[in-house]
């Protein structure tokens, strides 16, 4: 199994399927509007955009598990994102990414690169890192700053 054999709803309400980013290298990120590391909302677009051409595509995932710090709608995480911060990348209809009714595709993440304190996510802006190939080739913490993952980005590409 890869990260191709799952599908995801858009922010705006469409279905999307992450087969369509075979051949690509992914960073997957639970986002939330309201947390101490929002702001790294700026590196993940300077990341995009430093690399997109190359084939590298960043999945934002907005959550509201960690101190309710997303508790907008779609659209106006969508709004905040763009008129904050400039985000191009794709944006995710909010979900769970612990518990019983956690995303499949982050129960899968989950259970592909443990954390340092076990497989749930602590906290917001925890990155995974896929291959090309659909394989997640590494986890970062959320304190891990994007501008940090240059060297791992470029390595995959």
């Amino acid at each position: 199994m890869t990260i191709h054999d799952f599908g995801a709803r858009l922010g705006t309400g469409e279905e999307h399927r992450l087969a369509d980013y075979r051949g690509k290298v992914l960073l997957i990120v639970n986002v939330a509007s309201k947390c101490g590391f929002t702001p790294q909302y700026n590196g993940l677009q300077s990341l995009y955009e430093q690399f997109r051409p190359r084939g590298f595509e960043i999945l934002a995932f907005p959550c509201d598990q960690f101190g309710h710090q997303e508790p907008g709608s779609d659209a106006e995480i969508a709004t905040f994102c763009h008129a904050t911060y400039g985000v191009t990348f794709p944006l995710f209809a909010k979900i769970e990414v612990n518990g019983k009714n956690a995303h499949p595709l982050y129960v899968w993440l989950r259970q592909q690169k443990a954390g340092l304190l076990g497989n749930s996510i602590k906290w917001n802006f925890t990155k995974f890192l896929v291959d090309k190939a659909g394989v997640v080739r590494a986890r970062f913490a959320p304190m891990t700053k994007p501008e940090r993952l240059v060297r791992e980005v470029a390595g995959l590409l």
